[in-house]
């Protein structure tokens, strides 16, 4: 090869190297953003975590307090100011009866406490003119006794009228029924127009804060439910942990279970919203026999596409939106049951995650796994 050619081999080599070196350069300029716009992204490592193993069984919600309003004195109904399914509050009136005869009888116990007050008062007034006669000894000690004598029975006198007129008074508000405490009206017994007397069911009624759910408990299963003594509902989804769980001390033979009772926290409606529960309701119950391990992640990390469910998941440098099957929650977290193994990285900020997808695939749509 002659000096011409060699001097072209050694600049072509050079045209070679300089293009390769700054294709090299353009491939780490382009990858350093997606890079470190995955790393932004707020997420957590999808870890195995022992929680309650549990055992379900099928319970049933039932009010703890229920009550039968009744009549407490004799009358016609004349208004019902709440029907099936109102919310009365504690105190509030439930029903009117007319109350011609305890409004009289209040009345003749005013009047008799009045003529009651003027006969005390003056039998007081005379016994101290005549106790301040016999102090001088201008009276003998006998009219002085009877004195005292009238004035201590005309005392208990208005005492016995001041009794009366309570109960006059107590028979006139029986008139207006009201409810024991706050609840739900779930039968109206009378109608407006009927004639009710003392012992008369009116309405009955339930607290629906108060909530309890009834279960049985298989034999096989109850020396291990008595160790943890732990257990909760589940309701659309969401897992409610009972506040208190009673077991009855005996079997019942015909069956081969226990029977037994999960207490439901008063806020239970409030902090789950959505969540309806009614006495006579069924719902699955959890009883706790042990501990298992599940793959559990936040459950902020979850993102909802029409009927399913999906994480964004960090695949080398970009974020991958990936179908997950999910199983029930565990406080803030949710159990992954197929799409997800531990280790992985999932986004907690979903927002930002479908952004730096975005920019950094262009394809950011969920794929199975």
């Amino acid at each position: 090869m002659n000096s011409r050619g060699r001097t072209s081999t050694i600049v072509a080599v050079g045209l070679l190297l300089a293009a390769g070196s700054s294709l090299s350069g353009c491939s780490h300029t382009g990858s350093a953003p997606a890079a470190q716009a995955s790393q932004a992204v707020a997420s957590v490592t999808a870890a195995l975590m022992r929680v309650p193993l549990e055992q379900r069984l099928d319970g049933t919600v039932e009010a703890i307090d229920t009550a039968t309003v009744s009549a407490q004195t004799a009358g016609r109904v004349t208004a019902l100011d709440y029907d099936v399914d109102d919310f009365v509050p504690a105190g509030a009136v439930i029903a009117h009866l007319r109350g011609t005869q305890q409004r009289a009888g209040l009345e003749q116990a005013q009047a008799a406490v009045r003529a009651a007050q003027a006969d005390s008062d003056e039998a007081a007034s005379n016994y101290q003119r005549v106790d301040s006669l016999y102090r001088q000894r201008v009276l003998p000690k006998a009219d002085d006794e009877r004195a005292l004598a009238a004035r201590d029975a005309r005392a208990a006198q208005l005492a016995a009228a001041q009794a009366a007129l309570a109960r006059a008074r107590e028979g006139l508000d029986y008139t207006e029924i009201r409810a024991p405490y706050a609840m739900v009206i779930t039968r109206r017994l009378v109608q407006v127009g009927e004639l009710v007397g003392p012992g008369s069911a009116v309405i009955e009624g339930l607290a629906p804060e108060h909530l309890r759910v009834d279960v049985e408990i298989p034999e096989s299963d109850i020396t291990a439910v008595r160790q943890w003594h732990q257990a909760a509902i589940y309701v659309q989804g969401q897992r409610i942990p009972a506040t208190r769980l009673t077991i009855f001390p005996e079997a019942s033979s015909v069956s081969s279970t226990i029977h037994a009772r999960l207490q439901l926290p008063p806020e239970a409606l409030r902090a789950y919203p959505g969540i309806y529960l009614d006495p006579g309701m069924y719902v699955s119950v959890g009883v706790v026999i042990g501990e298992a391990e599940h793959l559990l992640i936040p459950s902020t990390a979850v993102l909802y596409r029409s009927e399913l469910t999906c994480a964004y998941v960090l695949e080398g440098r970009h974020w991958t939106l990936r179908y997950l099957r999910l199983g029930h929650r565990f406080g803030e977290r949710v159990q992954v049951l197929a799409g997800l193994s531990a280790g992985e990285r999932v986004a907690t900020d979903v927002q930002a995650a479908a952004a730096s997808a975005a920019g950094g695939t262009p394809d950011a749509s969920p794929r199975l796994p």
